[in-house]
């Protein structure tokens, strides 16, 4: 018995050592990155392949997820509203619940599944192949010159793909409702444009996709700089950037609504 719970602590206290030592070293790592971002702010070319890599090619999920999301929230919300005699309000719920949340938390998760999912591979296989090693003897810090335009790209990506999402559940919102239920599009667009402030609702919501986009990409890049140089090592490190940035996303959700919404 005693054996049995000495190997149990000695299990629990390896992982707790081992998960300090990863955040002693992801933070270490996050302040190197930010060290060489003048590489990458430099030689912006760099920084704008990325944003094509993770924002451009992201645009069809963005846009087609969004597109939906509005237009559930169109039919969820006008079969609520009607009951309480406030259906021409649609405008007013589907703008809010998208611009201060569902936009950027719904994009951030898109985005870590596709864009972080794709980074953290794209690194660890050059891991793998051993191309970073081979940066390193030729006097190229990897840091500066992968991860760094990598980390801004995603960062500069994230927002403008959580507006696109935005607007694209907007649309939706107003095909349901206005186009195929027959809201008054005058009482869904006036309401809306009301009702929705510019500092309360949409630059708090551009605060939480900077941060978002902020964390799935530093967990991408770190996850895959961090990968053991294996194919499995590889797909771990994949498989751990999906679910650490979606954890991330919604713990940070939490804190950010908690910081600016709870006056109001």
């Amino acid at each position: 018995m005693i054996g049995r719970l000495a190997n149990v602590f000695s299990l629990v206290g390896a992982r707790v050592v081992d998960w300090v030592w990863r955040l002693g070293f992801g933070a270490r790592f996050f302040w190197a990155v930010l060290l060489h971002s003048g590489t990458a702010l430099r030689r912006f070319s760099l920084t704008i392949r990325e944003i094509y890599f993770a924002g451009v090619q992201s645009l069809i999920i963005i846009l087609v997820s969004g597109l939906f999301v509005g237009m559930v929230l169109g039919l969820q919300g006008y079969d609520t509203l009607a009951r309480y005699g406030s259906a021409e309000a649609l405008g007013v719920l589907v703008a809010l619940s998208l611009v201060r949340e569902l936009g950027p938390v719904v994009a951030a998760l898109l985005f870590a599944s596709r864009a972080g999912s794709a980074i953290t591979a794209e690194i660890g296989l050059m891991k793998a192949t051993e191309q970073l090693d081979a940066m390193e003897m030729m006097a190229v810090d990897p840091v500066a010159r992968v991860v760094a335009p990598r980390f801004w790209g995603g960062v500069i990506s994230m927002p403008l793909l959580a507006a696109l999402f935005s607007a694209m559940g907007i649309f939706g919102g107003y095909i349901v409702g206005v186009v195929l239920i027959g809201v008054d599009a005058g009482s869904f667009w006036s309401q809306m444009q009301s009702a929705v402030d510019l500092r309360e609702d949409v630059l708090n919501g551009v605060i939480k996709s900077i941060v978002f986009g902020v964390a799935v990409t530093a967990i991408a890049v770190f996850e895959g700089y961090d990968a053991v140089p294996t194919a499995e090592g590889v797909s771990g490190a994949t498989t751990r950037t999906v679910v650490s940035s979606s954890l991330a996303v919604l713990a940070l959700d939490f804190i950010l609504t908690a910081l600016m919404f709870r006056g109001t």
